[in-house]
């Protein structure tokens, strides 16, 4: 996937990066039967009280309904096309199977229009493919994978990444993860074969503000610049030193490095090494 530059008109287009969407049909609305009414929420919470920070104003936009559990098995599907989906840094592909029904997947490295795929314990390993982990090879590059049989794939999703199998031991298998962590998932889990594609997301320059806007961002304005009544590093005369060993949170908790995690959480056990171990 290219990246498209454009001629410096205008000082945020000198800036301003977008994906060339090689292969993506750029006219295809998506399938009716497979979206359905995103509401906006702003970062509120059902109190209608600001939970997450600096969130509004986005496009309108429906969501696509993926299918993250690829339990369809042993029917095979055909890609009718690649789409481009606003909810997410990954493309997703429009599967046809041959009971005629058509399903949303992540759209792996690789895959292309006429290419079949299907979710099979007898599966080829290529792209596309979903199989149990118990039957892919060690070695293999493989994203949208499981933490419970059944329960649709929650890791290794977002555009560009992709997990190795890395060893099988009784009934778990370790996987290394995008961020270096190698932890156990289990054997009858589900996992598709492949990268993640778009690999070009992570170059991408933004611009401009109102492109960040669109996605719904809001403005951050910066802690030094407010009042103390308003957050830690406020008030000052002039620009000053925040006055502190580290920075705060607006709610006073340390941050830039400081582990927030707990010290025994239940997942410790599934976890062989962590992504900040030497």
């Amino acid at each position: 996937m290219s990246i498209k530059h454009y001629k410096p008109v205008t000082p945020a287009r000198r800036q301003m990066t977008v994906s060339g969407f090689e292969g993506i049909d750029k006219k295809a609305r998506p399938e009716k039967k497979l979206t359905q009414v995103l509401k906006k929420k702003s970062g509120r919470n059902n109190y209608g009280r600001i939970t997450v920070r600096h969130r509004g104003g986005a496009n309108k936009r429906k969501y696509r309904i993926i299918d993250f559990k690829r339990n369809k098995l042993d029917v095979e599907g055909t890609v009718l096309r690649l789409e481009y989906d606003p909810n997410r840094t990954a493309h997703i592909a429009l599967i046809e199977y041959a009971d005629g029904e058509r399903r949303y997947i992540l759209a792996p490295d690789g895959l292309g229009v006429g290419d079949k795929v299907i979710a099979s314990e007898s599966a080829d390993i290529k792209p596309g493919n979903a199989l149990p982990i118990a039957n892919i090879p060690l070695g293999t590059f493989i994203h949208n994978i499981e933490l419970h049989p059944g329960k649709g794939a929650q890791l290794v999703r977002s555009a560009g990444t992709a997990a190795q199998l890395m060893a099988k031991e009784g009934k778990m298998a370790q996987v290394r993860l995008p961020s270096g962590e190698v932890r156990y998932v289990r054997m009858d889990c589900m996992a598709t074969i492949g990268q993640v594609g778009n690999l070009e997301h992570e170059n991408l320059s933004i611009g401009k503000a109102g492109r960040k806007r669109h996605m719904g961002w809001r403005p951050s304005v910066r802690g030094s610049a407010m009042n103390p009544v308003d957050h830690p590093h406020g008030g000052g005369e002039g620009k000053s030193p925040i006055g502190m060993p580290s920075p705060l949170t607006p709610w006073g908790k340390p941050t830039l490095g400081y582990k927030t995690r707990k010290k025994h959480h239940p997942n410790d056990k599934f976890i062989v090494k962590r992504r900040d171990e030497k």
